[in-house]
């Protein structure tokens, strides 16, 4: 007699840093039934369905305080506690795993009302509100960082980094006609894009071509201004799926300072430019960019800071010293840790089969 396969709910929504680490470890628990969780015409709207079945609520945050808006979200709020509550009960869902974002809370409040376990992974060195107001709630709250235990003092956590696709831990071929002598500078905006880092680039780029340098630029598709620059030494677009092989082809990456794009950077050991995004909640990318630059993985410069002129001497101070992006990958590879999607895959076992 066959035994009933694990129900597994995945509650990641709106970027690719909370969608990426979960489809990681749902790839890690092949033998378990995955349903989804998510919101209409967000990200998972692309990337998932392919894969899992895909349930929305209609669910938005509290960014913009209390306002003529606050009773609608919620009522909202209240109503998507009550959905999910019922997919959990019809799907006999047996544990949940969440990458945080306001995606979670009624994840987490429906599985404390039906009795389901929780694991919880915060993958930002400063954890946002949602993620600490729910963590007493979660079975086990996994860490991207492990000094962000200090924020859950009242809970179970454990350090597991944050899990990369598993494309990003072989060797990948890169489709892009990039001559194998030039120097590669590799340009990250995030799954939302970075117009203020956008513009500096295509003013400081000229210097770099004739440098002999060749720039990828993932743009986002919020830049008005995205087809400006043209170049032959120039690639311009709004996202790239092989950013595996891209980033182990990449001399130098600009990026802003998401905890999922600063893993992929360890994990192909690949010398950053980080500018964190100046309006993060909480300020977290800030601090996640502080711990690579403390280790020495990165050079990190504030928006407000940097001008055209301080970036297009940097980019090239560093594409003209091999030793020094030596270093950085070096220290960049002492903050990888290639197994996080294993080690989370394991946690959600080990959760799943406790009584």
């Amino acid at each position: 007699m066959s035994q009933t396969p694990t129900r597994l709910l995945i509650a990641a929504s709106g970027t690719g840093g909370h969608i990426f680490p979960a489809l990681a470890v749902a790839k890690q628990l092949q033998n378990y039934r995955i349903e989804w969780l998510g919101v209409p015409n967000r990200l998972e709207k692309t990337l998932v369905p392919h894969h899992y079945s895909l349930h929305t609520i209609n669910i938005e945050g509290f960014q913009q305080g209390l306002g003529i808006n606050t009773l609608r979200i919620l009522q909202r709020f209240a109503g998507s506690i009550v959905q999910v509550r019922r997919l959990i009960r019809e799907q006999k869902i047996d544990v949940i795993f969440t990458t945080g974002g306001y995606i979670a809370a009624p994840a987490v409040l429906a599985a404390r009302l039906q009795g389901v376990p929780v694991v919880l992974h915060e993958s930002n060195a400063i954890p946002g509100k949602v993620t600490r107001w729910l963590a007493p709630w979660c079975t086990t709250v996994a860490l991207g960082f492990s000094s962000t235990s200090r924020f859950f003092p009242r809970s179970s956590t454990v350090w597991v980094s944050t899990p990369v696709r598993a494309e990003f831990r072989t060797s990948q071929t890169l489709d892009l006609p990039i001559p194998a002598s030039a120097p590669l500078i590799v340009v990250i905006g995030g799954s939302q894009g970075a117009v203020a880092v956008n513009q500096l680039v295509r003013q400081c780029a000229p210097a770099w071509f004739e440098a002999g340098a060749v720039v990828v630029h993932l743009t986002g598709n919020r830049d008005s201004d995205a087809e400006s620059l043209q170049h032959p030494q120039y690639f311009a677009m709004p996202f790239y799926d092989n950013m595996a092989g891209l980033l182990q082809r990449a001399d130098l990456a600009i990026s802003r300072a998401g905890s999922g794009t600063l893993t992929e950077l360890a994990v192909t050991q690949t010398p950053a430019i980080l500018i964190p995004l100046p309006h993060a909640a909480e300020n977290h990318q800030a601090m996640n960019a502080a711990a690579f630059g403390e280790a020495g993985a990165a050079w990190v410069y504030s928006q407000a800071s940097l001008t055209p002129q301080l970036l297009e001497g940097a980019v090239g101070e560093l594409v003209n010293s091999p030793q020094e992006r030596q270093r950085m990958a070096e220290k960049a590879a002492k903050l990888a840790v290639t197994d996080s999607a294993e080690r989370l895959a394991a946690l959600v076992r080990q959760v799943a089969d406790e009584p």
